[in-house]
């Protein structure tokens, strides 16, 4: 299997991003992709409201985000996590 890189900022420490989605499909096809990527952050949680009310759900991941090979026409946007309730917007569908 192909390594993917994972994020991290200047300190070295782990990024993690949240993804919200259009649909709970959209959500769980994501989440899947992000697995069989080699993603152990990969899973699905309740959107934060901040971000979206949509479906409901949205994925955090901590693989680099790459829009050509990861968001599908069911993602909404991409998030950064900077702090527990403070998110910078990296992508927009």
């Amino acid at each position: 299997m192909k390594p993917y890189p994972t994020s991290s900022n200047d300190s070295g420490e782990q990024q993690l991003f949240v993804a919200t989605f259009f649909t709970h499909y959209g959500a769980i096809t994501f989440c899947k992709t992000l697995r069989d990527m080699g993603d152990p952050e990969a899973r699905m949680i309740p959107a934060p409201r901040s971000l979206s009310v949509s479906c409901g759900s949205a994925v955090i991941f901590s693989l680099s985000f790459n829009p050509d090979t990861m968001a599908n026409e069911d993602t909404e946007g991409v998030f950064r996590i900077v702090d527990d309730d403070d998110y910078v917007q990296i992508y927009e569908n």
